[in-house]
């Protein structure tokens, strides 16, 4: 990966950042992710900071957030939608007994078509769960403006021409040397340009 002849030139110049990973807790991360859709992330922190606050150890234990009234879930600064959603992945988590479940069990596919599954979860979301919360190594979520916009200028495609399916198919082209390591080459998007996340 480090020797991609587009992307090692910039590991002299870029600092990828790590991000948390919270022990591998996907339930977490989903309910952290879901709190920062469509936010910017100074926001959001402060939202699921306050969402947090809601629970006895700071922890939104699925049981006691089913129990909780939606009311008190918004006070947080949750949307109605949001609130919902969280719900959901709790309800999800009871009802198909994943509290302690071994996501090493499980290839990135079989991740992604359950947890898509819950109403309010997409595949953007997921695939940021399998890349930050489970480190798996070959994730491309061509879903993400910052990584797709990035992809599209390193390899100057013709974005004017290639549209929808044609350009992720030719994104997917480009980047195929890229394999097995995605993921990381996706976190190299992210810092690139100076791009504010």
């Amino acid at each position: 990966m480090l020797q991609e002849p587009r992307i090692a030139p910039l590991l002299d110049e870029l600092t990828v950042p790590e991000r948390p990973d919270f022990g591998g807790d996907v339930y977490f991360g989903l309910q952290r992710s879901i709190a920062y859709q469509q936010l910017s992330g100074k926001a959001a922190g402060t939202i699921f900071g306050r969402f947090l606050q809601l629970f006895p150890d700071e922890y939104p234990h699925p049981e006691q957030l089913l129990a909780m009234d939606d009311d008190l879930v918004r006070s947080a600064g949750m949307s109605r939608s949001k609130t919902a959603y969280v719900k959901n992945v709790a309800q999800y988590w009871i009802d198909h007994r994943l509290l302690n479940v071994n996501w090493d069990d499980y290839a990135d596919e079989q991740i992604l078509d359950m947890l898509t599954s819950i109403k309010g979860v997409g595949q953007w979301t997921v695939e940021m769960v399998l890349m930050f919360i489970l480190k798996r190594p070959d994730l491309l979520p061509l879903d993400d403006l910052i990584v797709k916009r990035n992809i599209i200028k390193l390899f100057d495609v013709d974005a004017e021409r290639l549209r929808g399916k044609k350009l992720n198919a030719e994104l997917l082209r480009v980047t195929e040397p890229w394999r097995p390591y995605r993921s990381y080459a996706s976190r190299v998007m992210w810092a690139l340009y100076n791009t504010e996340i």
